[in-house]
């Protein structure tokens, strides 16, 4: 899944590929991933690009006026093409969602693999008309999210598992399931701990992860193309998806917890004392 520092890269590439370009026309071929009913798509047609923003884990593409916003959730990615095919796209069972194309025959098609169809766009003329972005939490990389703000954050996260709470888009907007996974490991804490337990120390140890892992794969990602964004995410990953494989930190056996759709990855060494978290996909088999 795209998270913070791909959707931003993306927002830098677009802002350098399209901003200053006519869409020439849309092609909506998975129409359930078309959120907004009130203006279509066609409403772009004719309108000049004139921005490219991040909200969260969303791209917003400022037309002239209006707001053409995706979000690519699990499966979805944007590819970009300098010159797009003449004819149309034709609706089918293919991963192909979206297809926008600029007056330079430029353009961009939004992906979905997989078999849950999640991607998500929608054509506004406010962002906050987009659900999803109108309950954003604090953008983790923003001058304002201070040791305090996410002080406050634990504390009235209460019990809350860590892993979980940084998850929340709600509470903190960007960051999923890789890079949680990375930012607890630099920190060397537990997913499982609970928000409001955390030490003084532990908090600013926290707040300084959060802050230094986003921002080193904020700067790796900066300048890449789109279609090497999703291999350099991988590449430079140190727990999430390596269960298995030795933790380049201490050497520890990377562990993992499985749930019904997802699965954590963490260091036993680093984060939890050399003790392994239960498994809540094997302990259901096992009862």
């Amino acid at each position: 899944m795209p998270e913070l520092p791909e959707v931003e890269a993306l927002r830098g590439f677009l802002t350098g590929a399209c901003v200053g370009k006519v869409v020439a026309r849309t092609e909506l071929v998975a129409f359930a991933c078309l959120k907004t009913f009130e203006l279509p798509l066609g409403a772009l047609n004719g309108l000049e690009v004139d921005a490219v923003a991040r909200r969260g884990k969303f791209v917003c593409l400022s037309v002239d006026g209006l707001w053409l916003v995706f979000h690519l959730a699990r499966g979805g990615w944007l590819t970009w093409k300098d010159a797009m095919p003449q004819t149309p796209a034709r609706p089918g069972r293919g991963p192909l969602a979206l297809r926008v194309v600029f007056d330079d025959d430029s353009g961009f098609d939004l992906t979905e693999a997989g078999t849950q169809k999640r991607l998500a766009v929608y054509v506004v003329t406010r962002l906050e008309d987009v659900p999803g972005i109108a309950t954003l939490g604090p953008d983790p990389l923003a001058d304002d999210f201070t040791p305090a703000v996410l002080d406050a954050i634990l504390e009235r996260a209460g019990r809350a598992q860590l892993k979980g709470v940084l998850r929340d888009q709600r509470i903190i907007a960007g960051i999923g399931n890789a890079y949680s996974d990375e930012i607890l490991h630099a920190a060397r804490l537990s997913p499982f701990k609970p928000s409001n337990a955390l030490s003084a120390s532990e908090r600013e140890t926290l707040h300084a992860a959060i802050r230094s892992e986003l921002a080193d794969a904020v700067a790796r990602s900066a300048g890449l193309a789109a279609k090497q964004l999703k291999g350099d995410k991988k590449l430079n990953l140190r727990v999430h998806g390596r269960a298995g494989q030795p933790c380049a930190v201490c050497g520890t056996t990377i562990a993992e917890v499985s749930f019904a759709d997802s699965s954590l990855q963490y260091c036993p060494g680093c984060q939890t004392g050399g003790k392994l978290l239960a498994d809540r996909r094997l302990s259901r088999l096992l009862k």
